[in-house]
């Protein structure tokens, strides 16, 4: 009798997180990039050797890494410019003020993938004169230099919901209180009230750090020069993708418009690239559906 219980109430709990998981698409697309993932995962390892197997997890943890740095500098890097600019607000420092905006206009005037290439490209210089301890310093430095050029969107966010709670009698209240002014912003009205949005923008930043290390890897792999490579670089889901043997793969994906039969093959011969590929549309595209599922579940209109 015991042991039916449990299992009663074990099922009636499993009902219930996969209800929960169906109504909330963000939960319901981070379970499917999960399940997608593990699948993936035990298919490579029974079917890919054990060389290209570790490769192409080594590339996709790196590639996680760099993203994870990303979000952390970006986010350090737009309290401490927001605080620069509310800080010069109210010192009556305009020059001060001055300076931070014109940093972070100067920064949104040039094309992100040119100034992120700029970043690899100066990794790529002390790489070559051995100037780097190891491939984690050469990830922080190219997640730094994404981040330099995608900041400024979570500045923006932040500079606009300090205006939003400034208009209404939240702030003011709080003043009257004898609150510090710091704290009301930077605690109560960011980091409390705003939340849910920062984690929005966060979630998006994710998505766009896979798409431009993608788009830099592949940029670099056409041979910019005889000094510039990616090989050169920590290997990524990019510069894993840009390599010879990993486009073949891709381009066999022609072959199934005159042999419907050889997508079978596709799975196993060329599993490495049709591997790397499906990682990075798949990421891109959970992570959109998880953006927006997000963006729904929490009212973030």
């Amino acid at each position: 009798m015991r042991g039916i219980q449990i299992t009663n109430k074990l099922s009636a709990l499993l009902k219930d997180s996969m209800s929960y998981i169906r109504r909330n698409r963000d939960i319901f697309w981070a379970f499917i990039w999960s399940a997608g993932f593990m699948t993936l995962l035990l298919w490579n390892f029974l079917f890919l050797n054990s060389s290209a197997f570790s490769l192409v997890y080594k590339a996709f943890g790196n590639s996680l890494f760099s993203a994870f740095a990303v979000i952390t500098f970006s986010t350090l890097l737009g309290f401490g410019f927001t605080y620069l600019s509310y800080f010069s607000r109210v010192s009556g420092n305009k020059y001060l003020g001055l300076g931070t905006q014109f940093f972070i206009n100067l920064i949104k005037s040039i094309p992100q993938i040119l100034g992120i290439l700029a970043g690899y490209i100066y990794a790529n210089y002390l790489i070559i004169r051995d100037m780097t301890p190891g491939s984690l310093p050469v990830l922080v430095l190219l997640s730094f230099s994404i981040s330099l050029f995608v900041f400024p969107e979570i500045y923006d966010l932040m500079q606009e919901r300090i205006k939003y709670f400034e208009r209404k009698d939240f702030v003011n209240a709080m003043l009257c209180c004898g609150i510090n002014r710091y704290r009301i912003i930077f605690l109560d009205v960011l980091l409390v009230n705003s939340r849910f949005h920062l984690f929005h923008k966060i979630i998006s930043i994710f998505g766009i750090t896979i798409f431009l290390q993608c788009s830099v890897d592949f940029i670099i792999s056409v041979g910019l020069s005889t000094d510039i490579s990616a090989a050169n670089l920590p290997v990524t889901l990019g510069s894993l993708l840009a390599k010879m043997d990993s486009k073949q793969d891709v381009l066999a994906v022609s072959n199934i418009w005159t042999d419907p039969f050889y997508i079978f093959e596709l799975f196993f011969v060329h599993l490495q690239g049709i591997s790397i590929a499906f990682l990075i549309v798949f990421t891109l595209f959970s992570i959109y559906k998880i953006s927006n599922g997000f963006f729904s579940r929490k009212d973030l209109f």
